[in-house]
């Protein structure tokens, strides 16, 4: 069963266990009756919260929920453009990542703690979001870390034995020249432009 069904199980025996102890409080008189009632009052809720969490976990690293804010619409968009030059789109369509997890597969901290400290940026992004106002352009705070792209592309011998990479691979492997410095990998979503470029339409 699905993470969500799940959760709509548990809560629908935690209401479920509640009313009975509700209408009839005369149970929890027993040892096994206490057992029960804290099992309905207690232990359910808490499974409830941490199922719940886990669910939308999962769902916020899907691409769909990363586009589904209007500010990350034309970055969604850029994930189509039929240009090879594109680095997103051309991971994206040739799926190099997830299709259904492109965002968080690219953008994630591939550290011990870096899905966490993601997470709560996140947070703060859909604060913006809902609350005041996103920036714009949007930017990534600190940059983006050729960690990101190494995670994946380390060892691959297409990257290792590209003579430009090797002339530089100490400077890309220490974060001191980035992947999409001018001149390297340096058209990524141009979300700005979207709207005016060519794009890609998958096979139905």
């Amino acid at each position: 069963m699905a993470p969500t069904g799940i959760l709509v199980a548990l809560i629908v025996l935690t209401i479920a266990l509640a009313a009975v102890f509700l209408m009839r409080p005369t149970i929890t008189v027993g040892t096994t009756g206490k057992i029960l009632a804290f099992a309905a009052l207690c232990a359910l809720p808490v499974l409830c919260i941490v199922t719940g969490m886990s669910a939308h976990m999962q769902r916020s690293e899907q691409t769909k929920f990363c586009i589904s804010c209007h500010s990350m619409e034309n970055y969604g968009k850029s994930l189509y453009v039929d240009n090879p030059n594109y680095i997103p789109a051309q991971h994206f369509q040739n799926h190099r990542v997830p299709p259904d997890m492109a965002c968080y597969a690219c953008h994630t901290d591939y550290t011990i703690y870096g899905p966490l400290k993601d997470k709560l940026k996140g947070i703060t992004r859909i604060y913006l979001q809902y609350v005041s106002t996103p920036p714009n352009p949007i930017h990534i705070s600190g940059g983006y870390s050729n960690l990101q792209c190494l995670h994946c592309h380390a060892g691959a011998r297409s990257f290792e034995e590209n003579p430009i990479h090797v002339a530089i691979m100490d400077s890309l492997k220490t974060n001191q020249m980035s992947c999409i410095s001018s001149g390297c990998h340096d058209t990524v979503h141009n979300a700005s432009e979207v709207d005016h470029l060519k794009m890609w339409r998958p096979a139905q």
